[in-house]
């Protein structure tokens, strides 16, 4: 279906045409919150908000960016949105478990992509939680590039940053993870 039509259709509330939004974005949307979020549970939930909010929001869709540009938006929102609360949960717990009898603590999941292969996860988790401390915007730019393999230019759109803004945020996170990343190969040793 072409772009136009579906942005039509999707206005109109069509439901073939949510159908086929649904079909052909989930993928992206999935793994764009994956790579985010690192768990498949919580990036699954953030997959059914962000098509919950493109049903509510796409009257407001002015198609000054594409359709998948508009949507990287919402997915990437939505999965800082999701940090946010989960970071603002995660201290309330702390501090209840600082008054608990028992000492417990919570349990933070593990990090678990379904594609990588069982021998690569432990290096796959290594380079996720180095991901994880870069800021914002260079994890972003990161992730867009060579997580999900976006051009400089559509990075640019979805960000709304200058292309030369993009790939100096990527240089940047590289240049952090390299850091990261030595460091803790380094105290391995």
């Amino acid at each position: 279906m072409e772009e136009k039509n579906l942005i039509k259709n999707l206005k109109e509330g069509d439901e073939n045409a949510f159908k086929f939004l649904v079909e052909n974005y989930k993928g992206y949307i999935f793994n764009t919150s994956l790579s985010i979020i690192q768990n498949t549970d919580e990036a699954d939930d953030v997959s059914q908000e962000v098509f919950i909010q493109i049903f509510k929001s796409i009257e407001g869709f002015k198609g000054k960016s594409s359709l998948s540009t508009w949507i990287y938006r919402i997915t990437i929102s939505k999965c800082f949105e999701y940090l946010r609360f989960k970071k603002r949960k995660k201290r309330f717990s702390q501090i209840i478990n600082l008054f608990r009898d028992d000492g417990s603590t919570i349990d933070i999941p593990q990090f678990e992509h379904p594609g990588v292969q069982l021998e690569k996860k432990e290096d796959a988790k290594l380079l996720f939680d180095a991901i994880e401390t870069l800021n914002n915007e260079q994890k972003t730019a990161y992730i867009l590039k060579n997580v999900q393999g976006l051009s400089y230019k559509k990075i640019s759109k979805v960000m709304k940053k200058s292309t030369s803004s993009i790939e100096s945020l990527i240089f940047r996170a590289k240049k952090n993870l390299k850091i990261y990343l030595e460091k803790i190969l380094n105290d391995k040793k």
